[in-house]
């Protein structure tokens, strides 16, 4: 055993200190630093000696092979984490109370325990009766499914040993704790050395093991930021509780691509799969609302339809509102800031909200010219067809309309859709093709996609 001492630690990013101070020099948060016990281990040694170990080796001659993967029954998990879920990996899933983690987790572990083999699920939160409840209500009683409440990580390691699983399932991270250390649960100090744990026993055993997390108020990952750089893949829960619809992102992710979302509808039977998002998106649009416009955008490899609102109404104090859901503020005023200049648009007086119907966040420029439309749509109180026309383009300072990237895929989604035609920006007129069922009109900037739709 070696000697021991104190220092103040961060809990926000885990920044270092001998003393305690105010406010973190690494995140600039106030009353963050907390003092915890730290072992200093006097009789570890370096090893010098490479016999035994993996020589250095030219990299032309590494081989190379595909990563084994678990198929998790469900498709959109699978889409998120690039194919499966990779033997060995650290897989760490967060999103706010509510949201439908455990849940997800729970249906993924019982498809896993009926395919492959044992599921260990750990609880630190909640009883084994707790999740008996959930499953019955799920459907998610598979045999080789055992569940355990325990945050003692050298007794879920003992766990491991004994039933040999083929995944493990670690809700939450936040409530492990590791008796050789004083500090509490979810500290930094605990959370990294558990972290490392259970890091060691899935590689070593080529074991995935899934971790839930806890957010912030702002709702970011809680604990230290060196958290996300541990583990192999970040997945983040999204969407409101009032809401039916949940999107799944992938922060991080070593095995596969970061830009597929996964979509589920919460049902009272667990989460649902939404295999044609476009089409429930859009199910309750109605074709006279003024300030409606259906845009199309990519997420990932699949081209989604969706609906954007704007409300334009005159403003009661000297400085107008700008509010924007689902859409980059800074975006917004810019594309405000081009219809005031090279629309002759009065919009200095009006508040401005936008809108994107289902909860989905919009990433890229494909919905500019929707936007713009939208806008002008609500002002002028004159519809737009939205159960016929799609608009799709980036506008730039000078109004003129850039090409945006797979106009083919979101022509071909409009058309199955039923929509009759799509406003798209001239150059990218020759990269789509026009199907039998829909027209495609090239425009050349912000003034010709406006005359279309008054």
């Amino acid at each position: 055993m070696g000697k021991s001492k104190t220092k103040f630690i961060c809990q926000s990013c885990g920044y270092e200190s001998p003393k305690w101070l105010g406010k973190c020099p690494g995140c600039d948060q106030w009353n963050t630093m907390e003092e915890e016990l730290v072992l200093l281990k006097k009789d570890f040694k370096r090893s010098a000696t490479t016999e035994g170990k993996t020589k250095p080796q030219p990299i032309k001659n590494v081989k190379s092979g595909s990563y084994e993967r678990y198929h998790t029954e469900i498709t959109e998990l699978n889409r998120v984490l690039g194919g499966g879920l990779v033997k060995g990996s650290l897989t760490l899933i967060s999103g706010e109370p509510g949201i439908g983690k455990s849940t997800l987790i729970l249906q993924t572990g019982s498809h896993i325990a009926k395919k492959y083999g044992k599921v260990l699920y750990v609880s630190g939160e909640e009883s084994e009766e707790q999740i008996k409840m959930r499953a019955e209500r799920l459907n998610a009683l598979a045999e080789g499914l055992f569940i355990v409440s325990e945050t003692n990580v050298e007794i879920i390691e003992g766990y491991i040993n004994e039933m040999q699983p083929v995944f493990v399932i670690i809700d939450s991270v936040q409530t492990l704790y590791q008796s050789e250390l004083s500090s509490a649960p979810g500290s930094v100090s605990q959370v990294k050395e558990c972290v490392n744990n259970l890091m060691r026993i899935g590689k070593s055993r080529n074991l995935p093991i899934f971790l839930v997390a806890h957010v912030t108020k702002q709702g970011e990952l809680a604990g230290p930021r060196v958290l996300e750089h541990m583990v192999d893949t970040v997945l983040h829960f999204e969407g409101e509780r009032t809401q039916d619809f949940r999107i799944l992102r992938a922060l991080k992710n070593r095995f596969g691509t970061t830009s597929e979302i996964g979509i589920f509808e919460m049902a009272e039977q667990g989460l649902m799969e939404v295999s044609n998002p476009s089409a429930i998106f859009l199910e309750s649009i109605n074709p006279e609302a003024e300030g409606a416009v259906v845009i199309a955008t990519m997420e990932g490899t699949r081209p989604i339809l969706l609906e954007i609102q704007a409300l334009v109404t005159p403003t009661n104090t000297g400085f107008p509102r700008r509010t924007a859901v689902g859409v980059d503020l800074n975006r917004l005023n810019m594309i405000i800031a081009v219809l005031e200049k090279k629309m002759g648009l009065p919009l200095v007086n009006f508040d401005i909200y936008i809108n994107v119907v289902g909860g989905l966040k919009l990433e890229g420029t494909f919905a500019d010219l929707g936007i713009a439309a939208a806008i002008y749509s609500s002002l002028r109180g004159i519809p737009v067809a939205t159960r016929e026309i799609i608009m799709v383009g980036e506008i730039s300072l000078t109004a003129d309309l850039r090409p945006v990237s797979h106009t083919d895929k979101m022509v071909k989604e409009a058309q199955k859709l039923g929509f009759k035609r799509i406003i798209l920006p001239r150059k990218n007129n020759n990269k789509s093709d026009e199907g039998n069922n829909i027209k495609i009109i090239p425009v050349n900037n912000l003034q010709e996609a406006i005359k279309i739709i008054e």
